[in-house]
């Protein structure tokens, strides 16, 4: 009779299955020295690991040899290596802020209730470049391709304040000017008119993470807009939500408010950005 070989060696399905958890477990050291503010002792990359100093040990010298982690030869403290590098610019640059965040607006639109928009800046300003309304939504005469007015919608509110991340701050300013003049001529009160009323907005959004207007661009219509950051602290998309302005929460810290930033947070990180 054939001798039983399943007690002597495992199955080929339980040593795949080891092997990844092996990997699981060394990335878990990757993990804590990319968030960490600098290079770390064995003993304490190995402790916010939750691993033995040994076991840590083990895994460092095989990654060392793939180039993935560094070892200060004065201090003996380890450091994220070259080919972590090469992976994580290979990945960036394959990244795209707008399709990420396209396949994420369902959920946020089914958290919020409103109609929700994507702008990325374009050669005459902030523009629509994806939107998306809800069954109820208001009515709202704005589409594909339409430019936003930097001071009176939300989505022109959060690049102006924010175009210093890169977002076209050269182009930015002449629109500007344009834009404070024809407040001036036309009285209007609900939009800033001078220098220092600009700065008081951006200041306004800056704080609150969050581009708003209530009733400005649109009778009955209000806004948010949420910047979102690439690697580079860029200022790459905005997330617009409107609707309209019995229905749509336009406190700062109202629960639309606390989802889009959330929302474009997070999607930031996810693209790379490491500011607060």
């Amino acid at each position: 009779m054939a001798s039983d070989t399943s007690t002597l060696s495992p199955p080929e399905h339980d040593k795949e299955r080891a092997g990844i958890q092996s990997v699981e477990v060394g990335f878990a050291l990757l993990d804590v020295l990319a968030q960490a503010p600098g290079p770390l002792m064995l003993r304490d990359l190995a402790a916010a690991a939750q691993m033995s100093a040994a076991k840590a040990h083990r895994y460092l010298v095989s990654f060392q040899r793939l180039g993935l982690v560094v070892q200060d030869s004065t201090s003996t403290r380890y450091e994220l290596g070259p080919a972590t590098l090469r992976l994580g610019l290979a990945t960036l640059s394959r990244l795209d802020a707008v399709k990420l965040a396209r396949e994420r607006l369902p959920a946020l639109i089914e958290a919020t209730g409103h109609t929700t928009a994507l702008a990325v800046w374009g050669n005459r300003g902030p523009t629509l470049v994806h939107w998306q309304e809800t069954p109820l939504a208001a009515p709202v005469s704005l589409r594909l391709g339409d430019v936003m007015p930097l001071l009176s919608s939300a989505t022109g509110r959060c690049f102006a304040a924010f175009h210093h991340h890169g977002g076209g701050s050269d182009k930015a300013a002449p629109m500007i000017e344009q834009e404070l003049a024809q407040a001036r001529k036309l009285g209007r009160k609900d939009l800033p008119s001078t220098p220092a009323q600009l700065e008081a907005m951006n200041a306004e959004t800056r704080q609150q993470g969050l581009g708003r207007v209530v009733n400005v661009l649109l009778p009955g219509i209000s806004g948010w807009c949420a910047p979102v950051f690439d690697a580079d602290g860029h200022l790459v998309l905005g997330v617009v939500s409107l609707g309209s302005s019995a229905t749509l929460d336009t406190e700062w810290d109202g629960p639309i408010a606390q989802r889009l930033r959330q929302f474009a947070q997070q999607l930031s990180a996810d693209l790379g950005w490491r500011g607060h």
